[in-house]
């Protein structure tokens, strides 16, 4: 049974912190996505974090452009990019403003719309599949590039928002290398998820690609 204080949006303070902290509290959070055609709800098993400068697989690690602009603050805000000229995928600013982070929301459980985001992901086979790696959430909560510099710290009217949800027991999380991450930012165990959780996406590393010849 939810609570009252489960309920509680999720304040700019919370992500007015380092990455490395915001984004394992993120984990069993309950992001909020409301839409024309009905609100939809996800509590949060896998992200991503990026620190800015001090990361080479980082947007904003050359510095500041139109595309990262959103990604420089003020924290609590969605930057939402556009890859492989196919997908979209959802990220949330934190860090002081000004100092480039943020966490890529990489899978999660859809507890409230599933019938919505089935009618968006119609090649999913089973509902744990619906936003099970960062695209596929995306698609699921029908996020665009419209949503990009969107506050999820707005109120309830926003099109995006965060509340307390339930994070696991620290026992629970798990950190590793990031999906997909190349370079010196291989590495780095900055990808966090809650073990065993079936909605989780699978690790996959970089794998460089082939020059035509």
């Amino acid at each position: 049974m939810i609570t009252a204080i489960e309920r509680t949006p999720l304040t700019r303070d919370f992500f007015d912190r380092p990455v490395l902290e915001v984004a394992p509290d993120l984990l069993g959070r309950t992001l909020v996505r409301r839409t024309p055609q009905g609100p939809l709800e996800l509590r949060l098993t896998e992200v991503e974090a990026y620190d800015g400068p001090n990361d080479p697989g980082s947007h904003a690690f050359r510095g500041r452009t139109p595309r990262n602009d959103v990604m420089f603050g003020p924290p609590g805000h969605a930057y939402v990019y556009f890859t492989y000229g196919m997908w979209h995928c959802l990220n949330l600013v934190c860090g002081p403003e000004g100092q480039a982070s943020g966490v890529l929301l990489r899978a999660g459980e859809i507890v409230l719309g599933a019938d919505l985001a089935r009618s968006r992901r119609l090649s999913a086979r089973h509902d744990k599949e619906l936003a099970k790696g960062p695209a596929r959430l995306a698609t699921a909560l029908d996020v665009g590039r419209p949503l990009n510099g969107a506050d999820a710290c707005d109120g309830p009217e926003a099109p995006l928002s965060v509340l307390t949800g339930t994070p696991p027991h620290p026992d629970q999380v798990r950190s590793g290398p990031r999906t997909g991450v190349g370079g010196d930012g291989a590495p780095h165990p900055w990808r966090f998820w809650i073990s065993d959780d079936p909605t989780v996406s699978p690790y996959r590393a970089h794998q460089p690609r082939k020059r035509r010849t």
